[in-house]
């Protein structure tokens, strides 16, 4: 399904605002910088072949890895471009600094850091809506922005093994808004109507996309309509990011789906954007169904 140029009139989390989007990011960079300090980075993580260096690394601003600075040039070039190869960035980023001394490891994370909190407080409000071209695709650049909870609660999840201490649940659940609103942007891009809620025994998030864009609302405990994935928040987390196989967490009865229909409607962005937040969870849709089953065989867990 190819993706459209739209006019929309509602942006998800970006509609939201910096104020209430800056608090989630700023809050999960104070957690993750928290757990990197309190792990040997040498250690082995349950990423093939990536220590929590690699890691680290990957989340620092180097002078060769500006990425913040990247995304808001593109906005203020309306959103031109392709999106980056995120895996052959990896690889660049984490073989040029693999040996970099800790100090300078944990400063690059520091740097990234204030570089999104020097966007939320001194760039035009008028680039939060502003298209940019991300990893996934062209999305608003606070929803952007708000992306790094997702990333930074997932590799947060990887340090937790190492002696980090637990992910906050906040945190878990500014990833869990950020996976909503970047599933909600590429449905609202595909023209594709429909909604899931991503619920927790804590609450969760919940998003709509039809023609007029895409919106996110944070929901209560047990609070669901149409098609929904119910789990504890880590675990969502770790399904979304294929970290935990969701087809044996639904097995297992750890994690539940209501209305698999509504799911698959939402199947097609897998396509699209193959290994988006989330995907896994889209793949269990077509897997329980049948009919896609295809589209397992293409996805792989993303960094």
């Amino acid at each position: 399904m190819a993706r459209r140029e739209t006019s929309a009139t509602a942006h998800g989390m970006a509609d939201a605002g910096r104020a209430e989007v800056g608090a989630m990011v700023l809050a999960a960079w104070d957690a993750f910088l928290s757990q990197a300090e309190a792990v040997d980075l040498d250690r082995r993580t349950r990423l093939p072949g990536w220590r929590a260096q690699e890691v680290c690394v990957h989340l620092g601003c180097w002078p060769d890895h500006t990425a913040l600075a990247d995304l808001v040039a593109s906005a203020r070039a309306g959103g031109a471009g392709e999106p980056p190869d995120v895996d052959g960035t990896n690889a660049r980023v984490t073989a040029a600094h693999r040996d970099a001394p800790r100090e300078e490891v944990l400063a690059a994370l520091r740097r990234n850091r204030d570089a999104t909190a020097r966007y939320l407080a001194e760039e035009p409000v008028e680039l939060d809506t502003a298209p940019t071209v991300a990893t996934v695709g062209t999305l608003p650049l606070l929803s952007v922005v708000l992306g790094q909870a997702y990333e930074l609660a997932v590799h947060g999840l990887d340090l937790v093994p190492l002696g980090a201490p637990p992910v906050p649940d906040d945190v878990l659940q500014a990833g869990l808004a950020a996976l909503a609103d970047v599933t909600g942007a590429l449905a609202a891009s595909l023209g594709i109507a429909g909604g899931v809620t991503l619920g927790t025994p804590d609450g969760g998030w919940a998003f709509v996309s039809d023609d007029d864009g895409w919106t996110v609302r944070r929901v209560a405990p047990g609070e669901r309509a149409g098609a929904a994935v119910e789990a504890p928040a880590d675990l969502l987390l770790e399904a979304a990011s294929g970290r935990v196989n969701p087809v044996t967490a639904l097995a297992r009865r750890r994690l539940t789906v209501h209305h698999v229909g509504g799911l698959l409607q939402l199947a097609p962005i897998v396509s699209a954007a193959p290994g988006i937040p989330g995907g896994p969870i889209l793949a269990l849709a077509a897997r329980t169904l049948g009919g896609a089953g295809g589209l397992l065989g293409r996805l792989r867990g993303r960094r």
